[in-house]
């Protein structure tokens, strides 16, 4: 890879996989654009988040990306994870959809995300991961959040999800 490419890394959520239908619709959004090479990183092997966060350092290392050129996104669990390695080392982007934060069952629930540009999706009819802890670490953390009347799986809003991620690959210099 040159040093312009930007890789792109997806992280489907703890009961999903790397085929889904948001992350295989963000994917192909990236790959629109010139000089991205994106990856749908496949965490199906394991549910522990720790051991999710390790594949998704490896995957980042396999592909030789820099950091500064480097985007997260992810669904769920996968968003804790983007938000995790962010916190570990700063990106370019962070685009998490109903990220698994503020939750008392995972470690390091209350990430510093890291990152240049930032955008949270979350439904405000939720019941999975509720989204008032996550408004309120956005809050401290002073994130650009997006609320929409959806549920955990942001199925209505596919279409929606899809555009604001196009915008922000844009936002990113892509």
């Amino acid at each position: 890879m040159t040093a312009t490419t930007t890789h792109v890394f997806l992280s489907h959520g703890l009961e999903s996989g790397p085929g889904s239908t948001k992350i295989q619709a963000m994917k192909q959004a990236a790959e629109e654009l010139p000089g991205v090479t994106a990856v749908a990183v496949d965490h199906r092997s394991s549910k522990d988040p720790a051991t999710r966060l390790e594949q998704m350092r490896d995957a980042i290392e396999t592909a030789g990306a820099v950091p500064e050129r480097t985007i997260l996104a992810g669904s769920s669990m996968g968003g804790w994870v983007c938000a995790q390695t962010s916190a570990h080392q700063r990106v370019l982007g962070c685009f998490l959809l109903a990220p698994a934060l503020a939750l008392p069952r995972y470690p390091q629930s209350n990430p510093v995300i890291q990152a240049d540009h930032i955008q949270i999706i979350h439904g405000w009819e939720d019941d999975v991961v509720p989204v008032v802890p996550v408004i309120e670490l956005a809050q401290q953390q002073k994130l650009p959040m997006l609320v929409v009347p959806d549920g955990h799986r942001l199925e209505n809003s596919l279409e929606r999800v899809v555009s604001e991620f196009r915008q922000f690959l844009v936002r990113a210099g892509l």
